[in-house]
């Protein structure tokens, strides 16, 4: 029973956290917001986590996780298509969504400047981002293998660049969504590019 209880306390905690985090922002947030919005107590923050800055430190990089596993389910759950059609709902997936996903992408953006202050969190960070990378290897890697084609391009290269792509467009976006390229017209413009390229 203990074990139950404790898990579904972290995970109170973790969802308070994200909470918090899209209403108050990293700076401030409290320990006590983090108790209210998760109906735990102080003691326990510091039991699951160590201390308030980890748990958010926690919630943000899971908010990079959770968002990757979105665009995995996206590209497998149904057939793959052309490798274009394929890299089109991946896009979509990262692109399109911002609407809906506002509220976690200011919780992304106001991570930035937190990590550049806070080691562990910037340690989470990068340890997110490298996951996201390797998922994203992993991702092209499987694609090709069913599809039966060999990418001409290095993967890490690609993935590294999708999601510097990705975080540019977030930033746009927040500040002037008008003026966005859709997931689709990413692609179009990576497609326009390498042609013009050869």
């Amino acid at each position: 029973m203990a074990r139950t209880e404790a898990g579904g306390y972290r995970e109170r905690l973790l969802a308070g956290a994200v909470s918090c985090l899209q209403e108050k922002g990293y700076a401030r947030t409290t320990a006590r917001d983090l108790v209210a919005a998760s109906g735990t107590n102080l003691a326990s923050i510091g039991y699951h986590f160590g201390g308030k800055d980890a748990l958010l430190n926690e919630a943000i990089a899971g908010t990079f996780e959770a968002w990757t596993e979105r665009v995995e389910k996206a590209i497998f759950e149904t057939e793959l298509g052309t490798p274009r059609q394929t890299l089109e709902r991946a896009m979509a997936e990262l692109v399109d969504v911002f609407e809906e996903m506002r509220p976690l992408l200011v919780v992304c953006v106001e991570g930035y400047p937190a990590a550049l202050r806070e080691p562990v969190l910037r340690e989470k960070l990068a340890a997110a981002y490298a996951r996201a990378r390797r998922a994203g290897v992993d991702m092209i890697r499987r694609v090709s293998a069913e599809l039966g084609v060999e990418p001409p391009f290095s993967p890490e290269a690609v993935v590294s660049v999708l999601i510097a792509i990705s975080d540019g467009l977030i930033t746009q976006w927040l500040l002037d969504p008008d003026s966005t390229p859709s997931g689709r017209e990413v692609v179009d413009a990576l497609a326009a590019l390498g042609a013009f390229l050869e």
